[in-house]
């Protein structure tokens, strides 16, 4: 039965993820927003804390937390900065979790256990120019030579890919066999033909970076394959779901933090001689914005919870997905409009939240890709 309430060890955790937050993100914040920067210090605090491999067993060097527990983590991150929490987002629920289910055991002793550790950032490579929705049309290519495969293509919108020091990539093996055809690897920093392209200049989430990946006649050991031939395309699938989960967290905490930002100024702003948050219509927006939040909270509590307890989730994902990142949208959105002026700058913070937000409705699955899995989950277990 699906449970709402958390533990004392959650609960500490999550008092935990919301002091390092304030105290340790918040604090440059707009700095970091402003100028791009990337948080290779931050991240690297937020690996001693264990927070880059949350859901990793410790026997491979991760804290061993559930996913509830990882969601709570991931919002309080993103009511401060969404940027932080995209990184760990794609470390935990991407690279980790595919590491770690279908990864051999030397691959988890070579990848995971630094990755667990926060020693070591990983990039999740499915998106190309050609293939964003579509990840059944790869047009990244891999064979076998001998002992080494050669991967030849261009990957696009790739989180850290500048930071990272490891690529989780998808290739097509055989294109025959279309989506059966794809396969996972895993490819090092710094192995010749493999090369980062620009950093995207971004309207959000400015200091998390995204760039391009070229790999020409990139050789890897046959070893770095995951899994079999074949199983590119599930992994790569099963992967979003829980990524997915990742994301509608950072949707609701984007949208709690700039609700927080909009009721504190709501009481401090003063018109016709009364705190504006005594006017009907700041009321309504106040109510709205609190409920649709308490609703978004919720759909990602039931998904990381069926998760956690090995149950099928697809659904519930993407509904929490769609509806915590739509609400980020809208709230964001109300927050500047409570801020009136004062919200269109850079010093009151929610205009970088609302900036921050869209790209939620964007990547990991766009919210008409959500709509159809819904529906089709819908139509075939009805």
């Amino acid at each position: 039965m699906f449970s709402l309430n958390l533990n004392e060890t959650q609960i500490e955790i999550q008092r935990l993820a919301r002091t390092f937050a304030q105290e340790e993100i918040a604090p440059t914040a707009v700095h970091r927003d402003i100028h791009s920067e990337f948080p290779a210090e931050i991240l690297s605090k937020l690996g001693e804390l264990g927070f880059l491999g949350m859901t990793v067993s410790p026997d491979w060097g991760g804290s061993g937390f559930d996913p509830l527990t990882f969601t709570t983590v991931i919002e309080e991150i993103s009511r401060v900065d969404a940027s932080i929490a995209t990184i760990a987002s794609v470390q935990n629920s991407l690279i980790n979790w595919i590491l770690e289910t279908f990864g051999t055991d030397a691959q988890k002793e070579k990848y995971l256990i630094p990755c667990a550790e926060g020693r070591l950032l990983g990039a999740y490579c499915l998106s190309e120019p050609e293939a964003g929705s579509d990840a059944r049309d790869l047009k990244t290519k891999a064979h076998l030579d001998g002992n080494e495969w050669v991967i030849n293509g261009t990957k696009n919108w790739i989180t850290s890919a500048q930071h990272a020091g490891i690529y989780i990539v998808f290739a097509q093996t055989n294109i025959d066999l279309k989506h059966k055809g794809i396969a996972c690897f895993i490819v090092e920093k710094g192995t010749p033909g493999a090369e980062p392209g620009l950093k995207e200049d971004k309207m959000g989430l400015r200091s998390s970076e995204t760039s391009s990946l070229g790999f020409t006649n990139v050789r890897i050991p046959a070893e770095n394959m995951i899994g079999n031939v074949g199983d590119g395309f599930y992994i790569a699938m099963k992967g979003l779901t829980g990524g997915r989960i990742g994301i509608a967290s950072q949707g609701v905490g984007i949208a709690q933090g700039a609700f927080d930002l909009a009721l504190k100024y709501s009481k401090e702003r003063h018109t016709m001689g009364v705190p504006i948050c005594d006017h009907q219509a700041i009321q309504i927006k106040l109510a709205q914005m609190s409920m649709k939040i308490s609703a978004a909270r919720l759909l990602v509590q039931k998904a990381a919870w069926l998760k956690g307890n090995n149950m099928d989730c697809n659904r519930e994902s993407s509904e929490a997905k769609l509806y915590a990142t739509t609400i980020a949208n809208e709230i964001t959105r109300e927050a500047v409009q409570i801020h009136g002026g004062y919200g269109y700058v850079r010093e009151y913070i929610v205009e970088r939240m609302m900036r921050d937000a869209k790209v939620t409705e964007i990547y990991e699955g766009t919210s008409e890709i959500q709509h159809i899995v819904i529906a089709r989950d819908l139509i075939k277990n009805s």
